[in-house]
């Protein structure tokens, strides 16, 4: 399975790449309209805490979604786990709720 590792490894790598270039663009834009200077160590640092947060939440979802006897991932794990932040949590209720209604009709 090293060629399945070696796979993986580079999708990885591909990915941080991709977040790594969204999150230049977005600091970018912010400190441009703030009259601010980013500095690549400073994107490179917010981009590596970015992907150690995504790492957390899909070990979370995951353990939730096992939790709960699936496979799969569903509406009722991410807003398990946003169950902290009153705020996030109302706005994905209210979504999975329009969700659900667009869906029955």
């Amino acid at each position: 399975m090293p060629g399945l590792q070696a796979d993986d490894a580079r999708e990885e790598e591909r990915l941080k790449a991709a977040l790594w270039y969204s999150t230049g663009q977005t600091v970018d834009a912010v400190a441009v309209s703030q009259n601010l200077n980013a500095t690549p160590h400073f994107i490179g640092g917010l981009s590596e805490m970015c992907w150690a947060q995504i790492e957390n939440i899909a070990q979370d979802l995951e353990a939730f979604a096992k939790h709960g006897g699936r496979s799969t991932i569903n509406a009722k794990d991410v807003v398990l786990l946003a169950r902290r932040n009153e705020g996030l949590s109302a706005v994905l209720q209210a979504e999975a709720k329009a969700v659900k209604e667009r869906d029955s009709r």
